[in-house]
């Protein structure tokens, strides 16, 4: 099956083309706009810019991902804003920066990361999965893979290495993003 992917992140878009094999992910055509994540939820998100590129690409199946980190220590957030946690224009490393000032090296350094995903098919049929990588957060960031907030994010499953020091299929074996993608390919095969 040929899934566009309703994002333009290029890491997205090589994480998911690995993901989401035997499918064949396509990158989002130029022409197609997305529509702002005004979504209180990461499904919520995630299903507004599956249903965009599925309206704007008639019959093509589409798929969209919303993710980010959740910190204990700040009641959950950034949550849904964490592309934007240091404003609209932020960078990684900013967004990353501000956590880091914001979570007291001394409190509760729980974090998880969240990844929904929502499939829009050529029918129209929509799928929608959800998952959750737990870990704790480091002040000290460290690690040249991943991107986001992948170096200051050591997962339960890899104690004393960040996401951004492990392989890719180290990563994607753990990740919430590569956990999603696993409930979405069973939800396709079952309605195959």
């Amino acid at each position: 099956m040929r899934l566009v992917l309703a994002s333009r992140n290029p890491h997205k878009l090589r994480e998911f083309r690995e993901l989401l094999r035997p499918h064949e992910v396509e990158p989002l055509p130029d022409a197609v706009e997305l529509p702002p994540e005004t979504g209180d939820t990461f499904a919520a998100n995630a299903r507004l810019k599956a249903r965009a590129a599925a309206e704007q690409l008639p019959g093509a199946a589409t798929v969209a991902d919303d993710s980010g980190i959740e910190a204990a220590a700040l009641g959950g957030a950034p949550g849904v804003r964490s592309a934007r946690f240091a404003g609209e224009q932020a960078s990684d490393e900013q967004n990353l920066d501000k956590l880091l000032r914001e979570v007291p090296a001394d409190g509760d350094l729980g974090v998880a990361y969240v990844c929904a995903i929502a499939h829009i098919g050529a029918d129209g049929v929509e799928h929608d999965v959800e998952a959750r990588c737990e870990g704790t957060l480091t002040h000290e960031p460290r690690g040249d893979g991943g991107f986001g907030y992948d170096p200051a994010f050591i997962p339960d499953e890899h104690p004393g290495r960040t996401m951004a020091e492990l392989s890719p299929p180290e990563k994607d074996a753990i990740s919430h993003r590569g956990r999603a993608a696993r409930a979405l390919l069973e939800r396709l095969e079952e309605s195959a």
